[in-house]
């Protein structure tokens, strides 16, 4: 009796060894966590790694595979950014080597490259592959967002996607034409992104300056993400100054964060106007998450963090100033209101008035001025999604 041995091609395709390359930065890392959870609700078995910046290494962890979820296999930081930086250095080169040696070590079957960037090609032709890999990407740039036609010639897949389309359904595109399934229809099947009992198991951020009240209970606080890389996406001051002191007056705590030097001298501007406000020390992007859980409400413009509020599931409205809505807004949850768009600068009214959309069973709406409503914190503070 002969043994029959195990068709190679029906294990590729039932277990098939993934490389999912999108290397930055925060917000885009973020919009692309919902693939992870396709892949597997499709392909089980099926070996994921995911390549990334080490700065953005701690966006991935909460989906790494343990022995009771199945979620990323491997994480792969690069660090170009810094070795860019330092190309003479002996250091810089033996970290690239010892990056490169973890890649090649397996050999994958399918990449899929959802930045559409020179470099983040450059990684896929890094990357070992098998005979007949698929290495699927973009095919087309969409409007408002970078890419670099020469990245085509790294893919055995080039994907035309519309040119207004939503992050998360672009890199969806891009998975779904690599393994030649059905486009994903986002109203029937929402996009995911950490699990719920992740969400609820983060602590408070110990932070100097928030208050508490009588009964030892933590003040209610809003998060004011005013910041961005591009002037031109900030919301004015002075509504952030108005807004600030109206929620001030309805008993919220106003918490102002910063990035960079100029970013707090702006905050700290803004705060010294609002009754109560603070301007917190710095936090890592793993504090953040802290921080971001327990707020009442997130405000921010089109920045990483305000679409961390979004991705976690909690209040939060997104404010667009010089960038399109339909590029990044969160979409999925009745907890986010995105206001503004591309040249159409929210007015302080906008914003007000959108925070009673974003009202969740831990909150209630309370009329605050004339034609507006405002959440009120309730006496049980949660971070549930």
């Amino acid at each position: 009796m002969t043994s029959q041995q195990p068709n190679p091609l029906s294990t590729a395709a039932l277990a098939p060894k993934i490389l999912l390359v999108k290397l930055s930065s925060l917000g885009d890392v973020l919009h692309n966590l919902p693939i992870v959870w396709d892949l597997r609700k499709r392909l089980p078995n099926a070996q994921i790694d995911w390549i990334v910046e080490e700065a953005y290494v701690h966006l991935l962890e909460p989906l790494k595979t343990t022995h009771s979820f199945k979620g990323i296999d491997r994480i792969i930081p690069i660090a170009l950014r810094r070795w860019r930086k330092n190309l003479f250095s002996i250091q810089t080169w033996r970290e690239f080597f010892a990056m490169r040696k973890l890649l090649q070590s397996v050999s994958y079957d399918t990449v899929i490259e959802t930045q559409g960037l020179l470099k983040s090609a450059l990684v896929c032709s890094l990357a070992n592959k098998s005979k007949d890999a698929v290495v699927s990407g973009l095919g087309n740039a969409t409007e408002y967002s970078g890419y670099e036609p020469m990245a085509r010639f790294f893919y055995t897949q080039s994907v035309q996607v519309p040119v207004k389309c939503h992050a998360i359904d672009r890199s969806r595109w891009v998975m779904c034409s690599a393994f030649n399934w059905p486009l994903i229809d986002r109203t029937t099947e929402a996009p995911q992104f950490y699990s719920h009992s992740f969400v609820t198991q983060l602590s408070p951020l110990i932070t100097e300056g928030l208050r508490k009240d009588p009964h030892g209970l933590p003040v209610p606080y809003v998060l004011c993400f005013h910041s961005t890389a591009r002037v031109a996406k900030r919301w004015p001051n002075d509504h952030w100054i108005a807004l600030g002191k109206e929620l001030s007056n309805h008993g919220y705590q106003l918490v102002f964060p910063w990035g960079n030097e100029a970013e707090k001298k702006e905050s700290t501007l803004i705060a010294s106007q609002i009754p109560g406000a603070i301007v917190p020390r710095a936090f890592s992007i793993e504090e953040a998450y802290q921080l971001v859980a327990h707020a009442a409400l997130t405000i921010g413009v089109d920045t990483g963090l305000t679409h961390l509020s979004a991705v976690l599931g909690k209040p939060t409205v997104e404010i667009y100033c010089d960038s399109p809505k339909w590029k990044t807004e969160g979409y999925w949850s009745g907890m986010i209101a995105n206001v503004g768009d591309y040249k159409k600068v929210p007015n302080l009214e906008e914003v007000m008035g959108v925070t009673c959309l974003v009202s969740s069973d831990h909150f209630h709406l309370e009329t605050w001025t004339p034609g507006f409503k405002l959440l009120r914190h309730s006496d049980t503070n949660s971070s549930g999604v």
